[in-house]
């Protein structure tokens, strides 16, 4: 667990990691190396969740690697890829979450998330994503190493 006092916000208990994969942890559906040490190592302290709509066709490598299996949605008209990411975070308890994520589909759930931080990517940002978040970052790598060094995010959130 990371858990940190927010001046002007309150305490965050925060148990689970939300991250989108698409553009977030990849780029052209290629894991980053770079990515590997950092996300493995927050392991001791939350329960890292990933969530694809696997347009690639390779997260089962990334899951092999990583020692996870992804959560897999299937956007339909019926039910957006977006509203199914915001429910799996909503079924973690959103008060527990942080979510990662630079896309679209990531905004409702950086929304719905305690902590939601948007990440800058070289696939791109959604407009939508950078609103809904509490926290704006130059890259995943970044964002990643602010969980490993909370106090960054307490000196940028408090009031």
């Amino acid at each position: 667990m990371i858990e940190m006092t927010i001046p002007g916000r309150g305490v965050l208990k925060l148990e689970h990691l939300v991250c989108d994969v698409e553009g977030t942890l990849t780029l052209d559906g290629r894991f980053r190396d770079e990515l590997f040490k950092p996300l493995t190592g927050l392991r001791d302290r939350l329960e890292v969740h990933l969530i694809t709509p696997d347009v690639y066709g390779r997260q089962d490598e990334i899951d092999h690697r990583l020692g996870l299996r992804a959560v897999r949605i299937q956007t339909t008209e019926d039910v957006p890829g977006a509203e199914q990411k915001r429910a799996f975070v909503e079924r973690l308890g959103a008060q527990r979450v942080i979510a990662i994520g630079q896309g679209a589909d990531d905004a409702r759930m950086l929304a719905a998330a305690a902590l939601g931080i948007c990440v800058f990517s070289p696939e791109g940002v959604s407009p939508a994503a950078l609103m809904a978040a509490d926290l704006v970052v130059a890259d995943t790598l970044t964002a990643l190493h602010l969980l490993t060094y909370p106090l960054r995010i307490v000196n940028t959130l408090r009031m």
